[in-house]
């Protein structure tokens, strides 16, 4: 899709909009694809016409479409993302879409080429069919915490199907649901929301009361989390780390994706470390044994794990599958 080709009506219903340009090849798809919950996450939406994603900031509920524009005659480099906002947070979701889709993502020293000759080769060739692949930064601590504390301790399907009972229960239509975005478009609940949840719907989303009482725990100090978003990933992650039911894990999950993390490893995952282990050196490993691997790359060992993601790498299976769990008949 060019600019060109953005629908007229879209165009001039934006209440804000803006034209961010990447400086170089770009990938919204691989870029933004790890902020998704799966492919049914009620919050972020794909359409012909771009990407549509609905969220909360200080200024109240935002819905964003980013469409890929590639300027007809012109190289990659002029490869630009056309951004429109509607909502009262309109202008707050425009202005923090670059840094969203990766601006301040600098990968230079990754590919200096005296740091490529100390990567796996796998890596190497990864990274170059990659180069459009960037980190994403949404500065939104609530919108990450939440669905990753429902990911802690059970299986990705379980947890997302938690997830999207619980944002089509108690989430709200995107500004602008059903006209200028799709229909099907919600909002996260507010931490005042997911606050007033009672306890028998977290139960029928199947999420444990462990979980389900991790989750407010931290919003009651939702203000504070947010202030996170200022800080370093390091003080993010360890200032997370103080409250009872998040983890090293938790934390890692979440500074990956609201401050793009080059470095953040999700130790204690219940698939990782063997992933990791079986793409370096062929055999699977634990946690300790995966950060002694990736322990030459310290600055971007996110960025190795990224790479390895991409190269198509897939483990040998180990041993029988985690069971599923449900809890809502219980």
């Amino acid at each position: 899709m060019t600019i060109a080709d953005v629908p007229a009506g879209v165009a001039a219903a934006a209440d804000a909009s803006l034209r961010w340009h990447p400086g170089g090849p770009f990938d919204l798809s691989r870029t933004v694809g790890t902020l998704l919950r799966g492919h049914g996450d009620p919050s972020i939406r794909t359409a012909p016409d771009g990407l549509w994603m609905a969220f909360t900031t200080p200024s109240g509920p935002a819905t964003l479409r980013l469409a890929v524009a590639y300027p007809r005659g012109c190289p990659a480099a002029d490869t630009a993302v056309d951004v429109q906002a509607w909502g009262p947070g309109a202008a707050d979701a425009a202005g923090s879409a670059p840094r969203m889709l990766g601006s301040d993502d600098d990968w230079s020293a990754f590919d200096e080429p005296a740091f490529h000759a100390t990567l796996p080769r796998m890596v190497v060739e990864a990274r170059r069919r990659n180069l459009a692949v960037r980190l994403p930064a949404t500065g939104r601590l609530i919108d990450s915490l939440v669905p990753t504390i429902l990911e802690q301790k059970v299986t990705v399907i379980e947890a997302r199907r938690g997830y999207r009972y619980l944002m089509y229960r108690f989430g709200t239509p995107a500004p602008g649901a059903g006209t200028v975005a799709p229909a099907n478009l919600l909002v996260q609940p507010t931490p005042e929301q997911w606050l007033r949840i009672p306890s028998w719907e977290w139960h029928k989303a199947g999420v444990g009361p462990q979980r389900s009482a991790t989750v407010m725990r931290a919003l009651r100090s939702a203000v504070a989390l947010e202030r996170l978003a200022a800080l370093t990933a390091a003080e993010a992650s360890a200032k997370l780390q103080t409250i009872p039911g998040i983890g090293v894990w938790t934390a890692a999950e979440v500074v990956q994706r609201t401050h793009g993390c080059p470095d953040s490893i999700a130790v204690g995952d219940y698939h990782l470390a063997a992933y990791v282990g079986a793409a370096l050196t062929g055999r699977r490993t634990d946690d300790a044994g995966m950060l002694r691997l990736l322990a030459p790359w310290a600055g971007h060992r996110q960025r190795v794990v990224r790479m390895i993601g991409l190269s198509g790498f897939r483990k040998p299976t180990f041993g029988p599958r985690m069971t599923i769990q449900d809890h809502r008949g219980h």
